[in-house]
């Protein structure tokens, strides 16, 4: 077995290089921004901001600008007219705004619930400024004047690295939130190893190690959390996830090099459980009598999204009295998947659909006791049970990018190993 020995200046180096990943470089992104924008970047020391100025900054302006603010959410049903004429802005502003200003935002696709920020000049009380914000991480800005024109922008953010371990006793869930860490984070786990690990059959016993990363505005988290590395034990084997990108775009490797992406995710529906399993001699419950089950059921909440297991074409999109609403999909000319129960259909007949895409909802059409899918597997025309195939891995490491990988590698254990308390067990493995 075969160590890593990688100098902790030379590993932090190749991190950034290969991540781009740190607070200080996004928050200097966002400075230059805001100068190729033509306001003045902020100072070290700058002095404390009331409310209008913060706001200010927020939007991109110098926050020396003397301006004040008036601040709401769009109501339901609101347009910019319904805000802004009440507020003293001109029709023919408004109107400029949804013709001549289309490309910069179409105000029509402004939504309930979003925030909005009046700014007026401090000296007059006139309307400069309305800005709109589009997401938690974008906003737009009109100028209100005879000029007209505005700018679009990113709110100011920074990126924190965060370390998570434990023990699983119920779930995933409940283990990361015991930690006081995002359950988002463990929907980014299911994500990284949706190829490797059905979670409906992780058990207590089973444990974790997470470094990760996630974007932060005013001190609000936003977005997913991106896993940087980690170890998962199930049923005593380690499944160690490491971010690594080879010039096609970040993907996740386990220790050997091997993409963690595999032919098929593990399981139709994200955080389920397994209510059936594939059983050709399962005593029906509905029809009472024994009756081959050729298939693996996924118990979930009726409306739960179903999703496509891997790339194919849609060959049936229909509905018999056993099988109730269903699809079938066919990947290539070895495997096909069958959705079975669907309370809705999301795809049609002859319908190219992509691994991950909506295909369908939970339900309990057709001879079902509550909501499910029953999710059925073919191997050469053969119905098989899918938990027991083994699927070969898409796109290794290549082997001009083994040796930064193993680098990489190198950085991600160092740096889990600094922040790990020693409750959970590290285990060694052979790095590429």
């Amino acid at each position: 077995m075969r160590s890593i020995h990688l100098p902790w200046a030379i590993g932090l180096v190749l991190f950034t290089l290969l991540t781009g990943c740190t607070g200080d470089v996004k928050e200097s992104a966002s400075i230059q921004a805001q100068g190729r924008l033509g306001f003045a970047p902020l100072e070290d020391d700058k002095p404390e901001l009331d409310a209008h100025q913060q706001q200010a900054q927020r939007f991109g302006f110098n926050p020396s600008a003397n301006l004040k603010v008036e601040s709401g959410e769009v109501g339901k049903g609101q347009s910019l007219s319904h805000i802004l004429s009440p507020r003293g802005v001109s029709t023919q502003t408004l109107h400029h705004i949804a013709t001549e200003e289309r490309e910069l935002f179409d105000v029509r696709r402004m939504r309930a619930g979003k925030e909005w920020h009046l700014f007026r000049s401090a000296d007059d009380d006139l309307p400069k400024h309305f800005a709109y914000a589009i997401s938690d991480r974008e906003y737009v800005v009109f100028n209100l004047g005879d000029q007209g024109g505005g700018w679009a922008g990113a709110f100011p953010s920074e990126t924190r690295r965060e370390y998570a371990e434990g023990a699983i006793e119920g779930s995933l869930y409940l283990a990361l939130e015991r930690a006081g860490h995002s359950p988002n984070l463990a929907l980014a786990m299911s994500q990284v190893y949706a190829w490797t690990i059905d979670f409906s059959r992780i058990q207590a016993g089973d444990n974790f190690r997470i470094l990760y990363e996630r974007d932060w505005i005013d001190d609000n988290p936003v977005g997913m959390p991106r896993i940087l590395a980690a170890e998962f034990v199930h049923r005593g084997r380690n499944f160690p996830a490491f971010l690594f990108d080879q010039g096609e775009g970040p993907d996740h490797f386990d220790e050997t090099g091997a993409s963690l992406r595999k032919a098929f995710l593990k399981a139709p529906v994200e955080f389920s459980r397994i209510s059936s399993r594939f059983n050709k001699k399962r005593f029906h419950p509905v029809l009472k009598k024994v009756k081959a089950h050729l298939g693996t059921d996924y118990a979930a909440p009726h409306g739960t999204p179903i999703i496509a297991v891997g790339d194919g074409i849609v060959t049936k999109a229909s509905y018999t009295k056993g099988n109730g609403k269903y699809v079938k999909i066919r990947h290539n000319g070895t495997y096909t998947t069958q959705y079975l129960h669907m309370s809705r259909r999301n795809v049609k007949e002859g319908q190219a659909v992509r691994q991950g895409d909506v295909i369908g909802y939970v339900g309990s059409t057709g001879l079902a006791t509550g909501p499910h899918v029953c999710f059925r597997f073919w191997k050469n025309d053969q119905q098989v049970d899918h938990l027991r195939e083994e699927f070969p891995p898409s796109t290794p490491i290549k082997e001009e990018e083994k040796a930064r990988y193993a680098d990489a590698v190198a950085t991600w254990l160092n740096e889990m190993a600094q922040r790990s308390s020693g409750s959970t067990p590290q285990l060694a493995f052979d790095t590429p």
